[in-house]
C-alpha cells in the first residue's frame, strides 16, 4: 500500500475510487515539512497559527471544493481542553473560508478511545469490520455520521440532517462504502480482496492476552494519552524519527467509560512482541483506567464551528 503516492497516482486513485487515504507527499506542500522541522526545534509545534498553516497548506494545495475538519479535545487529543480545541477549530475555519475553501469543523470528544482498538493493523481491521457491518463501535459510528452529514449537506443543502444521515446509513448498509474502500486499497498497491483477506493479510503479534484491572467497578475516567504511550512502548509508534514501527502490536477490545470491569471482565487485550513489552503495556493500561461507582460521559460531538 503506497501511503505517499506521487501526484499522478493520487489523482488516479481519487478519480477511480472516489477517495485516497494517504500521508504527506514530497509534491504536495513540500515546504510544510521543512517548516515543521523548524517548529520542532524552536518549541513552536503548539502554535495555533502555525498549526493552521501546516494543516491548510496541504488541503488548499489539493484543490478541494469543500473541507470538513474533526478537531478533537480531551486526554487523548493534541488540544486537551475544549477552549484550546475551539481556538484551533475557529482559526482553521476562518483561514480556510478566507482562502475561498468552504469549511466547517466539529469538535469531538477524545477523553476515551474513539473505537475499541489502538495500533496500526488493529485499527485497520477495526475499519474493515466497521465497513463490512460486522461490528460498529457506537462513538466511532456517531463521529462518522456527523462528519458525513457535513459533507452531504455541503453538496445538497436542501437535505435535512436526518435525510443526510439516512443516505449515509444506506451507503454503509448496501456495502457501497466498503467497495470504494477496497478499490482504493487495491489502486494504492494493497490486496484486491482486502475486505475478505484482511484478517489473514494483516500482521499478528506473537502475544495476545487480556489485561485485568486492579480492583473492580465501573470505568469512570480513562487517561487516553497513557493508552497511546502503551502502544508506543509496544513498538506501535515512534519515539524518534528513525524508529521502525511494528504494525502488529497494540490494544484491542478496549473497555469504554461506563463499562464494568473486574477479574473476569478485562480492560483490554494487549498484542505484544514479547513478554517484557506485554508487562510494560499492561502496567500502563492499568494506570490509565480509573474505576468508581458511577460514570459521567459527555457528548461525543461537542460543538460545530462555522464561518
Amino acid at each position: 500500500y503506497t501511503s505517499q503516492p506521487d501526484l499522478d497516482l493520487f489523482k488516479k486513485v481519487t478519480k477511480e475510487a472516489g477517495c485516497a487515504i494517504i500521508g504527506q507527499t514530497a509534491d504536495l506542500a513540500p515546504a510544510d515539512k521543512r517548516l515543521y522541522g523548524i517548529r520542532d526545534v524552536t518549541a513552536t509545534v503548539e502554535s495555533v497559527p502555525l498549526i493552521t498553516a501546516s494543516i491548510l497548506s496541504k488541503k488548499l494545495a489539493s484543490g478541494l471544493s469543500r473541507l470538513v475538519l474533526d478537531v478533537k479535545c480531551g486526554s487523548g487529543a493534541f488540544m486537551a481542553s475544549q477552549a484550546e480545541a475551539k481556538a484551533l477549530a475557529e482559526s482553521l475555519v476562518a483561514v480556510a473560508n478566507g482562502a475561498g475553501l468552504p469549511t466547517t469543523a466539529l469538535i469531538t470528544d477524545m477523553d476515551e478511545p474513539l473505537a475499541t482498538s489502538a495500533g496500526n493493523a488493529l485499527e485497520v481491521l477495526n475499519t474493515v469490520e466497521y465497513l463490512r457491518g460486522d461490528v460498529r463501535d457506537q462513538r466511532l459510528h456517531e463521529v462518522v455520521l456527523a462528519l458525513g452529514v457535513e459533507i452531504v449537506r455541503g453538496q445538497s443543502s436542501d437535505l435535512s440532517d436526518q435525510q443526510a444521515k439516512a443516505k449515509l446509513e444506506a451507503t454503509l448498509s448496501s456495502g457501497k462504502a466498503a467497495e470504494h474502500f477496497e478499490k482504493m486499497v487495491a489502486l494504492l498497491g494493497g490486496p484486491k480482496d482486502f475486505l475478505k483477506s484482511a484478517t489473514t493479510t494483516l500482521p499478528k503479534a506473537k502475544i495476545s492476552r487480556s489485561v485485568f484491572p486492579i480492583g473492580h467497578g465501573l470505568v469512570d475516567h480513562i487517561d487516553t494519552r497513557t493508552l497511546g504511550i502503551a502502544v508506543i512502548e509496544l513498538g506501535g509508534g515512534r519515539r524518534i524519527a528513525s524508529d521502525t514501527i511494528n504494525h502488529s502490536v497494540g490494544l484491542s477490545h478496549l473497555a469504554g467509560k461506563g463499562a464494568t470491569v473486574d477479574q473476569h471482565l478485562p480492560l483490554c487485550i494487549v498484542h505484544a512482541e514479547n513478554e517484557n513489552d506485554f508487562e510494560t503495556a499492561a502496567a500502563l493500561v492499568q494506570a490509565a483506567y480509573h474505576l468508581g461507582d458511577e460514570t459521567r460521559r459527555g457528548p461525543t460531538i461537542i460543538e460545530r464551528i462555522t464561518f
